[in-house]
């Protein structure tokens, strides 16, 4: 692939610019500061259109900078779990390759397990373990809001997700669709 470092690096920036602005502007507070975060539908999408780089770096420095804006501090095990999801989403974009035009039943379903293990590696590992370490929490409070963190975004990348994966599947021509007269 031609300039795919450039590809990457531009995709990177533009997704976390999108990971930014969705996150503060576009956000449900459900529990604690944990809210439905409509961007990891977007970063699940560029994971697999631009593969693993990009969406780790697009959750990494999105979320970094959203925090530091919104919040005026950086909860780092949260970051990494943002990172973590975008990398996990993009390690396997071969099983859904939606650039091909086809995003079929058994895409659909790779994609969401891949996503859920995502999940449960960010938020059932990084993020209860990380801010106890950063915040010393109760692990009870930890457990809770990094579940309820995950299942929140598990059914907005499953909804989400999903949904702009097919939009832009469908918009790719597939292969072999295309005839000579």
């Amino acid at each position: 692939m031609k300039n795919n470092s450039i590809r990457t690096v531009v995709a990177t920036g533009i997704g976390a610019a999108l990971f930014i602005i969705i996150g503060m502007f576009v956000n449900i507070p459900i529990f604690g500061n944990t809210s439905i975060q409509l961007q990891y539908a977007v970063q699940a999408l560029f994971s697999v259109i631009f593969g693993p780089i990009t969406g780790f770096f697009m959750g990494f420095i999105g979320h970094a900078l959203k925090d530091g804006i919104q919040y005026g501090n950086i909860s780092w095990a949260w970051v990494l779990a943002s990172a973590i999801t975008g990398l996990v989403i993009g390690l396997f974009n071969k099983k859904y390759d939606v650039t091909t035009g086809k995003f079929s039943l058994m895409s659909m379903i790779w994609f969401n397990l891949a996503q859920a293990l995502a999940l449960l590696i960010a938020y059932g590992i990084v993020t209860p373990i990380g801010d106890r370490l950063q915040f010393a929490q109760a692990w009870s409070y930890l457990y809770a809001q990094s579940f309820v963190a995950g299942v929140a975004n598990f059914i907005t990348i499953a909804i989400g997700g999903t949904l702009l994966l097919a939009i832009y599947a469908s918009s790719r021509t597939q292969s072999g669709s295309l005839t000579k007269d």
